[in-house]
């Protein structure tokens, strides 16, 4: 009789051992549809009801992009000779004063972004429009140590006259400024401000920016 129990208890216990070995390869086996499930689930939400992307607002972005200040977006280097003279003619070799200035200098040209209003930025079916300040010169001067006096000649009745370098000096300043007008420096100053800021909007998440024409 001892033996009949003891057998039967064992195999009560060899039952419920085997019961719950089933159970746990049971939910074993539906833990990784279960989480699949969730994930999905997870998945067609975002696809129904998405978060959107937020972007600054145009006006929000003004302080931004007004932090910049003046951006410099092109520097240009101009060579020029400058005559300069005084007293020439027929007393000249008397009296005259006459020199050659060799004249290096560099001019800086870019849009002045603290002249943008809330007006000048604007949203309009996705793409954000822009209307820059219209480019301008903010340097035009000589480079002290590559500019120089290459050849002079005075009257053998004096000594030169003592502002004549300094006239050169500021009209050779002057002629490096047309220069670099003449050779369109602000048109492709407006042209690299607008590359520059197009990325700038882009990193913002506006994909799509349109430049109206610049303010006068």
């Amino acid at each position: 009789m001892m033996l009949l129990v003891l057998a039967t208890v064992g195999f009560v216990w060899f039952l419920v051992a085997s019961v719950n070995h089933t159970l746990n390869t049971v939910n074993t086996a539906l833990n990784p549809i279960q989480r699949t499930n969730s994930e999905l689930s997870t998945q067609v939400a975002s696809l129904l009801h998405p978060t959107p992307p937020v972007s600054p607002d145009p006006v929000t972005i003004l302080d931004k992009v007004r932090a910049v200040a003046r951006l410099e977006t092109i520097h240009y280097t101009v060579e020029k000779v400058i005559t300069a003279e005084v007293n020439q003619g027929i007393l000249g070799p008397l009296f005259g004063d006459k020199l050659l200035f060799v004249a290096h200098g560099y001019v800086i040209a870019g849009i002045d972004m603290s002249k943008m209003t809330p007006k000048d930025l604007w949203l309009k079916d996705g793409t954000l429009h822009v209307r820059l300040p219209a480019a301008e010169i903010f340097v035009a001067t000589l480079d002290n140590q590559k500019s120089y006096v290459y050849d002079r000649e005075t009257g053998a009745f004096t000594h030169g006259d003592p502002d004549l370098e300094t006239a050169a000096r500021q009209v050779a300043e002057e002629e490096i400024r047309k220069a670099a007008l003449n050779d369109g420096i602000l048109n492709q100053a407006q042209v690299n401000a607008n590359i520059f800021l197009e990325r700038f909007f882009q990193s913002l998440d506006y994909q799509t920016v349109i430049f109206e024409t610049p303010k006068p």
